[in-house]
């Protein structure tokens, strides 16, 4: 039986039989059905299967078909030893790529005879496609014409879960959160990237009918492919995880798999817990022992023979390496060079080039006590200089996306930039692969830290979150129209607005940002970063950016400000997956109330209306309709202006609904491409 394109089978694995009267929680239910398709299919092991097989297909006989089914041998071969396997064979539109990656909860022998079965049922179901990958319940096979993900893989994931309903869905869900949102914030500090964990639940659970009682416990795991950065692995993480719960709100009880990253929760124990360490990788297999006798005078010279060869040949390529890496070495000494006499030239008293270990001895050579957080592009630090001021060192990774032209954007831009509301830049480092950025230290780190926090957010009452709106609207307002140059931001977000010591918000992180000419109104660009959830649907979806994107990311920022929720992330607003769609719903009902942070008490309520409508005018789906800074802070600020009635905001469309038997699915408005952040 062959699968046609597209196809996707799924078959859940049976738990071991246990005692329910001395176990309290529920086995995830079987389907009879899947059960009939693990027959028909034979599998080794019967487990979930996800197969996706590209429409494009490469010429059967052609060179492509042939290195494809050697690397596909290849990855199962080697695969199974660590867990892991890169491979590539060919040569540029005959080059195939393929990664093969199996579950932290196996076992080698488990893991190769998942990947035999994998690389079989790949072969014989996609047999021209020029793309495939596929999920089994323990491991992941891919291959393809490029070495990066497309966009139709990066947006690809399938959901399986359980047909059970839990007495307290929003509980319940609460756990959940809990318990996978932290597993994927660990995830960013794993050299594995992957993690396991456990977490309670106290309630009712039906299956079938039959109700448990009692305190469940829930195990949780989420693993990424090993060769894509912490970032990426956490940004695909958090996507699934509210993707999960949306889709099986109430039966939380499964798993949600794509080609970057895995997570699964189940209420059995399905893998050894000691895994929460990370495990060092399987070692192959001891080669046997010679047993002949025979021939041992020909096996001593063909063994100095290769050896001398292979000594030979070791020591060319050493002297070609070491030319190499000269070269190297000079060409970025020579690059280095002229970016620091560059910004030589324009550096001043206030905008000084530091030395690698000046820096390295402020932060205590980057001691993790002294580290504040890490973003995208890298980890912040907290350093303490010579004559006793206190900078935040931002050092940009090895593996981060922002490279020389991000780092020289962001040097050029605040160094031209003056405002209250900008974070100040104290000096830069480049030296070697080494990119240092040195801004003002911030005492109170950055928004987020307090208005998506229980706790710290009782600390900003209403007058301050209102000044620290005022504050970034006047900072954006700057880069726009008053600065010598026209910026657009492009990644404006609650972390990267920066709180000083009497708690007045700058705007920080200019790595994104644009300069516009002075007739310029919107750009393109193919290459579209930014954060999700702050991005304007013109942006993430064409590529298109102006200063009307900035006004979407900020009425975005403004309503989780007034809300103190996420807009999107591990949360669900009724029938809605972000904070638009569920803030526009209680405009329209006249029940926003229910959207303002509970811990606002006292306050001036026409005034936090006032802001709920202007941020509606922001984050409108038409840019068209947005209004520019300077009517936001006009409207914000000069209560007797009439504000126009907002249209129904972007994004409103990522719902949840339900069908008559209770199931839940997301309504999606459109599926893009994103390098987010």
């Amino acid at each position: 039986m062959t699968l046609s394109k597209e196809q996707i089978i799924l078959v859940f694995s049976t738990p071991k039989a246990t005692n329910m009267a001395s176990h309290s929680r529920p086995q995830c239910s079987l389907l009879l059905f899947l059960l009939f398709f693990a027959t028909i299919f034979q599998l080794a092991t019967s487990a979930i299967i996800l197969l996706k097989c590209s429409e494009s297909n490469f010429t059967t006989n052609s060179t492509y078909q042939s290195n494809r089914s050697q690397l596909l041998s290849n990855l199962s071969s080697a695969g199974w030893r660590t867990g892991f396997s890169f491979q590539t064979l060919g040569e540029d539109t005959d080059q195939v790529f393929g990664r093969a990656l199996c579950l932290i909860q196996i076992n080698s022998s488990d893991c190769q005879t998942c990947l035999l079965n994998a690389v079989e049922a790949i072969k014989s179901n996609c047999t021209r496609s020029i793309r495939a990958g596929l999920w089994y319940d323990n491991c992941f096979v891919r291959y393809s014409d490029t070495n990066s993900i497309t966009a139709d893989e990066k947006s690809w994931s399938h959901t399986v879960y359980a047909l059970y309903q839990i007495s307290n869905p929003e509980k319940f869900g609460e756990v959940y959160s809990n318990l996978m949102g932290s597993l994927a914030d660990r995830v960013v500090n794993s050299t594995n990237l992957f993690k396991v964990n456990t977490a309670n639940y106290t309630g009712n659970i039906t299956e079938n009918g039959v109700v448990y009682t009692g305190n469940i416990t829930l195990y949780g795991l989420v693993q990424c492919i090993r060769d894509i950065s912490p970032h990426d692995c956490y940004t695909c993480l958090e996507q699934y995880i509210g993707q999960f719960q949306a889709s099986a709100y109430g039966q939380q009880c499964g798993a949600t798999v794509g080609f970057q990253c895995y997570i699964r929760m189940e209420t059995y124990q399905y893998f050894n817990l000691s895994l929460i360490d990370a495990t060092p990788p399987a070692l192959p297999p001891e080669l046997p022992p010679l047993t002949k006798k025979r021939g041992k005078r020909r096996r001593l010279i063909i063994i100095i023979s290769v050896s001398v060869a292979l000594l030979i040949i070791g020591c060319f390529i050493g002297l070609l390496l070491i030319r190499k890496l000269r070269y190297t070495e000079e060409e970025m000494l020579t690059n280095n060079n002229k970016t620091l006499d560059l910004w030589s030239r324009e550096r001043s008293a206030d905008f000084p080039l530091f030395d690698f270990n000046e820096i390295a001895n402020a932060t205590s050579n980057f001691a993790l006590d002294n580290k504040l957080g890490e973003g995208g592009f890298g980890p912040v630090y907290k350093g303490v200089l010579q004559d006793g001021l206190e900078i935040a060192v931002k050092r940009l990774s090895t593996y981060s996306g922002q490279g020389l032209v991000e780092f020289n954007n962001e040097i050029q831009l605040i160094a031209k930039l003056q405002h209250r509301n900008l974070v100040r830049l104290v000096g830069w480092c480049i030296q070697g692969e080494e990119k240092i950025l040195i801004y003002e230290f911030m005492p109170n780190k950055s928004l987020d830290y307090f208005i998506f926090d229980e706790t710290r957010r009782v600390l900003l009452n209403w007058e301050r979150r209102f000044e620290i709106i005022e504050g970034i609207g006047q900072g954006l307002l700057y880069l726009h129209k008053h600065s010598r140059l026209r910026i657009v931001h492009r990644d404006l977000k609650a972390s990267n607005v920066l709180l000083d010591a009497e708690m007045n918000p700058k705007i920080s992180d200019f790595g994104l940002a644009r300069i516009f000419g002075p007739k310029e109104l919107q750009a393109n660009t193919n290459r579209v970063v930014g954060t999700h959830g702050y991005m304007a649907p013109e942006y993430a979806s064409e590529g298109l950016f102006s200063m009307k994107s900035d006004v979407f990311s900020f009425g975005v920022l403004l309503l989780e400000i007034v809300s103190g929720k996420r807009n999107v992330g591990f949360h669900r607003y009724g029938h809605f997956l972000n904070l638009l769609g569920y803030a526009w719903v209680t405009w329209k009902d006249g029940s926003i109330s229910e959207l303002i942070c509970p811990t606002l008490t006292q306050v001036s309520q026409r005034q936090i209306e006032r802001c709920i409508h202007v941020a509606l005018l922001c984050v409108q789906e038409n840019q068209v309709d947005r209004p520019i800074m300077s009517d936001v802070i006009m409207f914000l600020t000069t209560e007797t202006i009439i504000l126009p009635e907002p249209k129904q905001p972007a994004y409103f469309n990522v719902s949840v609904t339900e069908d008559a038997a209770g199931s839940c699915s997301i309504n999606y408005v459109t599926l893009t491409n994103l390098e987010v952040r």
